[in-house]
């Protein structure tokens, strides 16, 4: 009999992610486990149902559905009480569960004999950083903020040159990251790191 990994939809205001990709839906596969993903899970994330079902999954209406029989469920955010209503005792969730300050979700699950595995509590170290939840955010964010920067800043990122003349890359001192600051590079900033 195989393991079922459930991923629910994300229902946090403004979250855009989804727990997997039609890429791990197919190594799931591959590794002998069941896929449920909730319909519309990844619609924000562009990734539709039908990637998901290509990729091998079984695709589930509601929330319900999605997790009533998972052995394993694999969440951005963490579950919302409707939601862990639905899962069984002895299922595994994993993911971002924020447990300095969602102690309720930790004391239910507890009491519900499910357990609840906070992936931003993995250690930082060379063994785990496939599982490093924290560090490939914050790369992205890194991106995301000199993306969303560019759109804000009144003068060409790059060094353009036109027959019209020079334009020199944008100058000055950013206080981002150091993942911001090799984008930024790459988008033609210049001047020295803080």
């Amino acid at each position: 009999m195989s393991l079922i990994i459930a991923i629910p939809k994300t229902t946090s205001a403004g979250e855009k992610r989804v727990a997997a990709s039609p890429d791990t839906v197919k190594k799931f596969t591959a590794a002998g486990f069941k896929v449920v993903i909730q319909s519309d899970a990844g619609k924000s994330a562009s990734v539709t149902d039908n990637m998901f079902s290509d990729a091998g999954a079984k695709i589930a209406k509601t929330a319900a559905d999605t997790l009533k029989s998972a052995d394993i469920i694999l969440c951005v955010q963490p579950p919302t009480k409707p939601e862990l209503a639905h899962v069984k005792k002895g299922a595994f969730i994993i993911g971002n569960l924020s447990p300095y300050t969602n102690q309720d979700l930790f004391t239910q699950c507890a009491k519900d004999g499910i357990h609840a595995m906070a992936m931003e509590l993995v250690p930082r170290i060379t063994r785990a950083q496939a599982m490093d939840v924290l560090s490939s955010q914050a790369n992205l964010m890194g991106y995301k903020a000199v993306l969303d920067a560019t759109e804000h800043f009144a003068r060409a990122m790059p060094m353009m040159m036109t027959a019209a003349g020079t334009v020199p890359p944008a100058y000055g001192r950013w206080r981002c990251g150091s993942s911001s600051y090799c984008h930024s590079q790459a988008f033609g900033r210049s001047g020295q790191r803080d």
